[in-house]
């Protein structure tokens, strides 16, 4: 028998308001609530409020909690600035990815966010490492509650409610305020290609704030955004996708982010695999690529140059920005050149691609 769905603060609003929910890593999420282009398009263009509340929060506390997360990621923890926000990298000793991951640096406290579908596992790996440093750690996912307002109206949206300018907000750092009356950590990150911000709060004020932003965002164009659009988002930003992209056979070159690992920063786990990773020069290229026409080629599709299979695709889907079909995948290195003409075999029939240069949208700054 599986375990039961969980549900985050907001599941009643949701089903209340048309979200038709799925399981996602074992949470009853939207996955959408009108359609998703609809919703993708209100992100580019005015706003969309996400519930993220089944990502993990960790809480890192102590005299040892920088060095410990320090032998945890592949980023440097000890450099962070307080309020700063540091994108990072779990990984084993043979330097695969567990996980990729955001570190908070706040006034006497770190933060991790973590994915839904690793928590545990990353929860249990922490467990293993920990037996030699002063560190409190706390799993505070089903506590917290964490939405993610996104798009270019988000910041006249959010900043009447909140006690602190948030134009003064770097991106990729954080603040620890009131949202609404409520205490609250707000952050300036996003998983769409778009400015936004993300409010941690306590999950009893979480059904009031989340109203209050639909109420008020009305007028700006904001609606309630799924699941679904959230991936053809940052599909379109190129933002990798732990279980896509990601996983414990990848290490981080391989992926294409050499700047979250610091191999002259801390001794972290995986760290003399990551050398050795890094001085080879026949791994593949994770790369994107364009089709003509309506049809995706999907996560699985194989790439071919002729007779010679390249690569293999992680993503893909039609994109509302470009009005093309885009996806993201990982070729042999000789074929990854942008401009490079390869074929996708999609459902058993070869359909011609373009390597592109990632990621296929930027927004204006």
């Amino acid at each position: 028998m599986s375990d039961p769905l969980l549900y985050t603060a907001c599941h009643q609003w949701h089903v209340d308001h048309g979200g038709r929910m799925v399981d996602f890593a074992g949470w009853e999420m939207p996955l959408l609530y009108s359609n998703i282009t609809t919703e993708h398009h209100a992100v580019r263009n005015t706003a969309g409020l996400f519930d993220i509340a089944h990502m993990g929060r960790l809480f890192f506390t102590g005299p040892d909690a920088c060095r410990f997360l320090d032998h945890m990621l592949t980023n440097s923890v000890e450099s962070l600035k307080p309020g700063q926000i540091r994108y990072s990298l779990v990984t084993n000793e043979s330097g695969g990815i567990l996980d990729d991951v955001l570190v908070y640096r706040f006034s006497d406290f770190y933060m991790l966010v973590v994915n839904a579908s690793n928590r545990l596992k990353i929860v249990d790996w922490i467990e293993q490492q920990r037996s030699d440093f002063d560190v409190q750690i706390e799993d505070q996912t089903r506590e917290k509650f964490m939405l993610a307002l996104q798009g270019p109206e988000s910041l006249g949206i959010l900043n009447p409610l909140v006690e602190a300018e948030l134009s003064e907000i770097k991106y990729y750092y954080g603040i620890e305020t009131r949202v609404s009356g409520v205490d609250a950590l707000v952050s300036r990150t996003g998983y769409t290609g778009e400015d936004g911000f993300e409010v941690v709060l306590d999950q009893t004020k979480a059904a009031a704030l989340w109203e209050r932003l639909i109420a008020d965002g009305e007028s700006a164009g904001l609606i309630p955004a799924g699941l679904g659009c959230r991936d053809t988002l940052r599909l379109e930003a190129a933002m990798p996708l732990y279980g896509h992209e990601l996983d414990e056979t990848t290490d981080p070159y391989t992926a294409g982010l050499n700047f979250a690992v610091k191999l002259k920063a801390a001794d972290f786990i995986g760290k003399e695999a990551l050398i050795a990773a890094k001085a080879r020069d026949d791994r593949k290229v994770r790369v994107g690529f364009t089709l003509e026409g309506k049809r995706a080629a999907r996560e699985g599709s194989l790439l071919f140059s002729g007779d010679q299979q390249v690569g293999s695709v992680t993503s893909g889907s039609f994109s509302p920005t470009l009005d093309l079909p885009i996806g993201m995948a990982y070729v042999e290195a000789g074929f990854a050149d942008a401009g490079q003409i390869l074929e996708a075999d999609i459902r058993g029939k070869r359909f011609p691609v373009k390597v592109t240069e990632l990621p296929f949208y930027k927004r204006d700054t």
